[in-house]
C-alpha cells in the first residue's frame, strides 16, 4: 500500500457515544475496518470528562499524554493505578478489562495505539534527534514539534518528505525504513514513531 499522509487539523473528530470525548483516527489497518475487525489503529483522543474506557477484548493498547493535565487510570483487576500526567511518556496496558479514567484537571488530549493481540505487536517511541529506523512492514511517523525530514533507506522504501508540526505519514503492507532528522532551526523537535510488526 502506498505511503499515506495526514494532518491532524484535517482529520474529522468522531464524538464518543457516552459524550465524554472525541477521537480522530490517524490510521487503521485494514483500511475502513470497524472497531471489531481492525488489526491495528492509531488515533488522537480528546477526553472531556471522567468515565470508563471501552473494553477491547484481545487488544493491546499504548497511550501517551499530548496536552492537558492528564488522567488517572485505574484497573483494579490488573493492578493498574497510573497517573498519566507526564507528557509523551507512553503507557501500555491490555484493553480487555476496560479502564476507569479520571481527569486530573481540564480536558486531556492523548495519543493512542491499539493492536490486535496475536496478529500485530506495537510500541510508541518519542524521538527528539536524528535516528535510523530499520525497515518494517507497517508504521507511522507524526511530527509534534518542529519540522522533520524523512528520507527512505532504499529507493523502493517510501518517498522522501518533510513533516511540519501536526503532519504525519503511515504505511502498511510494504517494508519501509527511514533516516529521520529534525531541521537545524526547528528548536525543540519531537517526532512520534509507531513501530508495528506482525505477531
Amino acid at each position: 500500500m502506498a505511503q499515506q499522509h495526514f494532518d491532524l487539523g484535517q482529520v474529522p473528530a468522531t464524538p464518543w457515544k457516552n459524550g465524554g470525548g472525541a477521537t480522530r483516527e490517524l490510521a487503521c489497518w485494514p483500511p475502513g475496518a470497524d472497531m471489531e475487525h481492525f488489526d491495528w489503529r492509531v488515533s488522537v483522543a480528546t477526553i472531556a470528562q471522567s468515565g470508563p474506557f471501552s473494553r477491547f477484548a484481545g487488544v493491546d493498547r499504548v497511550i501517551a499524554l499530548l496536552a492537558g493535565d492528564g488522567v488517572h487510570l485505574r484497573q483494579p483487576e490488573a493492578g493498574i493505578d497510573h497517573r498519566l500526567e507526564q507528557a509523551l511518556q507512553p503507557f501500555a496496558f491490555a484493553g480487555d478489562g476496560g479502564m476507569d479514567c479520571e481527569l486530573l484537571g481540564g480536558t486531556s488530549q492523548d495519543f493512542n495505539l491499539m493492536t490486535r493481540r496475536g496478529r500485530w505487536r506495537g510500541a510508541v517511541r518519542v524521538l527528539r534527534s536524528p535516528a535510523l529506523l530499520p525497515a518494517r512492514p507497517a508504521g507511522l511517523l507524526w511530527a509534534l514539534q518542529g519540522r522533520w525530514a524523512l528520507a527512505p533507506l532504499a529507493a523502493a522504501s517510501g518517498q522522501a518528505v518533510v513533516l511540519v508540526p501536526d503532519a504525519g505519514c503511515w504505511w502498511a503492507d510494504e517494508d519501509c525504513g527511514w533516516n529521520v532528522a529534525p531541521e537545524a532551526n526547528a528548536g525543540d523537535s519531537v517526532l512520534l514513531h509507531v513501530l508495528l510488526e506482525p505477531a
